[in-house]
C-alpha cells in the first residue's frame, strides 16, 4: 500500500503559485504598499507565493474553518474549490487533512471536557474498521456508484429533516456501529464520512457535546490519512507545512468565530445549519459523480 501511495503522489506537481508576480512588483509598490508588505512577509516562508494567491485561499480557509467550529466538519466542501485554483488536488487533500487535524487539537484543547467519550467509544473501532475496509475497497474495488447512492441518500435525510421531520425516537447505541462503519468506510474511500458521524451525534447528543465529540472523530480520522502521507513523503520538502502554517490564521480566525456563532444558536437553530451544511456535502457528493456518469 505504500508503494501505491508513493506512486499516486509521486508525480503530483509542486506548489507553484503566481510565479510571475516578481515582473510586477514595481507597479504594485507604487499603488498598493500593503500588497508588497505582505508580499515581504510571506517570502521568507514561501517565496513563489503572491499575496493575492495567500489573501484567496485564506478567506476560503477562514470560511471553511467557520463551518469547522460549527458542525466539526465541512472544510474540504468549501474550501477544495478555492484551492483548486492554485493547487493541484493532490496537494489540497493532505493540506486539509494537516489542518483538519490541528483544528481538531485546538478545538479539544478548548472543549475537550464536553466531548462524549461514550459515544467515542462506540464510534472509533467502528470508524476504524470502516477505515480499513474502505482502503481495501479502494486498491481492489471499483465503486462508482457508491457515492452516487450515499448521496441521494444524504440529499434525502437532510431534505427531510429540514422540513421539520425527525426519527419516531433517537437513536440507539446500536445505530454506531452502521454508521461509524460506514462513514470510515467512506472517509478513507471518497474523504467525505463526516456527515455520516452528524447524523447520528445529531440524534444523541446535545449541540456542544456534539459539535466537540464530531471534531474529536474527524482529528482521528485525518490523524490516520496523516500517517499514511507522511510515510508516503508527501509532505517531503515542507512544502505543504509552510502553506499550512501560512494559513493557519485563517483558520484560527474561523475557528474562533464558529464557536462563537454555535454558543449563540438554539439547539434547533444549531441542527439547521449542521444540517445545511450535511445537505451540501450530500449535493457535492452527487456532482462529483454525474461527470463521470455522463
Amino acid at each position: 500500500m505504500r508503494r501505491d501511495l508513493r506512486l499516486a503522489f509521486a508525480g503530483a506537481p509542486a506548489i507553484s503559485l503566481g510565479t510571475g508576480h516578481r515582473a510586477i512588483a514595481p507597479a504594485l509598490s507604487q499603488r498598493f504598499p500593503i500588497v508588497m508588505d505582505l508580499s515581504a512577509l510571506l517570502s521568507p516562508l514561501l517565496p513563489a507565493v503572491t499575496p493575492s494567491a495567500w489573501l484567496g485561499m485564506s478567506a476560503a480557509v477562514g470560511v471553511a474553518y467557520v463551518i469547522f467550529g460549527l458542525a466539526g466538519f465541512g472544510t474540504a466542501l468549501v474550501a477544495a474549490p478555492v484551492l483548486a485554483y492554485h493547487l493541484p488536488v493532490s496537494q489540497i487533500v493532505p493540506l486539509l487533512a494537516l489542518m483538519d487535524c490541528s483544528a481538531a487539537a485546538l478545538n479539544l484543547l478548548r472543549d475537550g471536557h464536553a466531548a462524549d467519550r461514550a459515544e467515542l467509544r462506540r464510534l472509533v473501532p467502528c470508524l476504524l474498521a470502516g477505515s480499513l475496509a474502505g482502503t481495501a475497497l479502494l486498491l481492489n474495488v471499483q465503486a462508482d456508484l457508491l457515492p452516487l447512492l450515499l448521496g441521494i441518500f444524504v440529499v434525502a435525510y437532510s431534505l427531510w429533516t429540514l422540513a421539520g421531520k425527525r426519527p419516531a425516537a433517537q437513536f440507539t447505541p446500536r445505530a454506531a456501529v452502521p454508521f461509524g462503519l460506514v462513514g470510515g468506510v467512506f472517509s478513507a474511500m471518497f474523504g467525505s464520512g463526516g456527515f455520516l458521524y452528524a447524523i447520528y451525534l445529531a440524534g444523541r447528543l446535545d449541540k456542544n457535546a456534539m459539535r466537540v465529540t464530531q471534531s474529536t472523530l474527524i482529528g482521528i480520522s485525518t490523524l490516520t490519512r496523516l500517517v499514511l502521507f507522511f510515510a508516503a513523503g508527501v509532505f517531503a520538502g515542507a512544502a505543504l507545512i509552510k502553506l499550512a502554517v501560512a494559513l493557519a490564521p485563517a483558520m484560527v480566525a474561523g475557528l474562533w468565530a464558529g464557536r462563537r456563532i454555535t454558543l449563540r444558536l438554539s439547539r434547533e437553530q444549531f441542527l439547521r445549519a449542521v444540517n445545511v451544511v450535511v445537505l451540501a456535502s450530500g449535493l457535492a457528493l452527487i456532482a462529483r459523480h454525474l461527470p463521470q456518469a455522463g
